[in-house]
């Protein structure tokens, strides 16, 4: 629980940095598409940083089936922030092009989490991990 709140954490900083330092060191018409990239990748990590504080607080409260699942999906959240927003911002920042695949392997991991998201549902009992085995 604590890793996840952690890692959501960390993550929202990261998304409100990256957005802030693109908006000042990525100004002017030659560096339009560098911001755009940089904005999603923001956007989208911010969305993921909320959804692993989810997963923290989720995973506190859920039965141990419900939360391997949630596990599954805070790594698939955090291979997803790493590769499609860490691949913009070096597309961004550092112009490496041949980094470009890396960035929809990250899609792929975000709905990977998505997907297993979605089986820790289909497992939560609220309160069950709270309740004496």
């Amino acid at each position: 629980m604590r890793f996840w709140l952690c890692m959501g954490a960390a993550n929202g900083f990261m998304a409100v940095a990256m957005g802030a330092f693109a908006a000042h060191s990525l100004a002017g018409e030659a560096q339009q598409s560098a911001r755009g990239w940089v904005e999603t990748g923001a956007t989208y990590q911010m969305f993921h940083a909320l959804t692993l504080l989810a997963v923290g607080v989720l995973c506190g409260q859920a039965s141990a089936a419900a939360r391997r699942w949630l596990a599954v999906a805070g790594w698939g959240f955090l291979a997803g922030l790493l590769l499609f927003s860490g691949g913009l911002y070096v597309l961004a920042f550092a112009g490496l092009s041949s980094l470009g695949p890396v960035v929809p392997a990250g899609g792929l991991a975000f709905f990977a989490g998505w997907a297993a998201l979605f089986f820790a549902g289909l497992r939560y009992s609220p309160g069950a991990g709270n309740r004496p085995s």
